[in-house]
């Protein structure tokens, strides 16, 4: 992936325009993290870019932004730029071209995020951004409050690297998050909601977590339970626990996941019936939260004579044949009957032993 960013970068300059690696990939390529994001900018516009490349598409022209695949990669493009007069708290109300990377490096959020890579492999620091990696500092490109003003989803990047990476805030960044932190209600629940999947999917999502509460912004984010929450190495165990399904935005299989987990949360985990009907997932996600250990979940579920009814040793044909019946409402009672005896090990998942159930209770 990186060869090819810079195979990318040389074609650019060749035709005149400037051209690096910048952002996520830098910053994570000098932490020694694994990425499998590159972003690049550049001094050649959109319509310079479908010169050069014919695998270009168009998605975000109107803010300089292009795609291109290359060696069945996809790598976002994006023209130096400045951004000016912010709409909705969220968007750049103009865009105006630049040609010097310094220009377009400071419309950024982070200095973080201002590490450049040349076409040589060569780090371009112009932010001072390695001073503040050093310092482990998450700190905005120039006025925290300007920046905050500008996109209040900022506030929330500002608490997902420090969650991510393990980073502090800057004091004056903080201040203004919390001051201005009510303007989190005018973003859209979906790119909230984004935002906090990607602090709840961290191995540190406690530390975003604490930082949403110290900063209070928990009323803001409308979660109201925030306090109360124990970790899980599911994002969907994390929502389940803030009673937000009617505010943001879920899918309707999310939404029978969280309906499953806040059900088991009264029940007893280790019961079999609750093992077999709720399954692994559901049961390990209650587990963590309440504070039973997985292992014993695991094992618990591992001996279970049937997961599912699909693995019950005799079929409705066999018992239609057992009985000699057409199929009809009573193989649902029977199958049922089956299943539970099965489930709870009052019989033995063996074709023989079904049958002769059968025979001498339905005969």
């Amino acid at each position: 992936m990186f060869e090819t960013a810079l195979e990318i970068l040389k074609e650019i300059e060749n035709q005149g325009f400037k051209a690096y690696i910048v952002g996520g990939y830098p910053r994570d390529q000098y932490l020694n993290l694994e990425t499998v994001d590159i972003d690049i900018c550049t001094s050649a516009q959109p319509k310079d870019l479908k010169q050069i490349f014919k695998d270009i598409t168009l998605p975000n022209e109107q803010y300089g932004s292009v795609m291109l695949t290359k060696n069945k990669i996809r790598f976002e493009i994006t023209t130096f730029r400045k951004e000016t007069k912010y709409k909705d708290n969220r968007h750049p109300g103009k865009v105006k071209y630049v040609n010097d990377l310094l220009d377009d490096l400071n419309r950024r959020d982070f200095t973080i995020n201002t590490l450049c890579i040349d076409s040589n492999g060569k780090t371009i620091d112009l932010m001072h951004a390695k001073e503040d990696i050093d310092k482990r500092l998450i700190k905005t490109v120039g006025s925290p409050k300007l920046k905050i003003k500008e996109d209040s989803l900022r506030i929330l990047r500002a608490i997902r690297f420090a969650t991510t990476l393990n980073f502090k805030l800057d004091n004056e960044l903080k201040r203004y998050i919390q001051k201005y932190g009510s303007s989190l209600k005018n973003l859209s629940y979906y790119r909230k909601k984004e935002e906090l999947n990607k602090i709840f999917s961290s191995p540190n999502a406690m530390i975003g977590i604490k930082l949403i509460s110290e900063l209070k912004l928990d009323k803001n984010l409308e979660l109201s339970n925030i306090n109360n929450i124990k970790p899980t190495s599911s994002i969907i165990g994390f929502w389940s626990q803030l009673d937000v399904v009617d505010i943001y935005n879920f899918s309707n299989n999310e939404k029978q996941m969280i309906k499953a987990i806040t059900e088991l949360r009264t029940k007893d985990v280790l019961n079999n019936e609750n093992l077999y009907h709720y399954g692994l997932y559901v049961s390990s996600i209650v587990g963590e939260i309440n504070n039973i250990d997985r292992k014993q979940i695991t094992a618990k579920y591992n001996q279970l004579y049937i997961k599912n009814r699909h693995e019950i040793a005799i079929k409705a044909t066999d018992i239609c044949k057992i009985l000699n019946k057409k199929p009809g409402k009573f193989l649902k009672t029977i199958i049922d009957d089956l299943e539970h005896k099965l489930i709870n090990k009052e019989l033995k998942n063996n074709y023989q032993i079904l049958k002769q159930y059968i025979l001498t209770t339905y005969l």
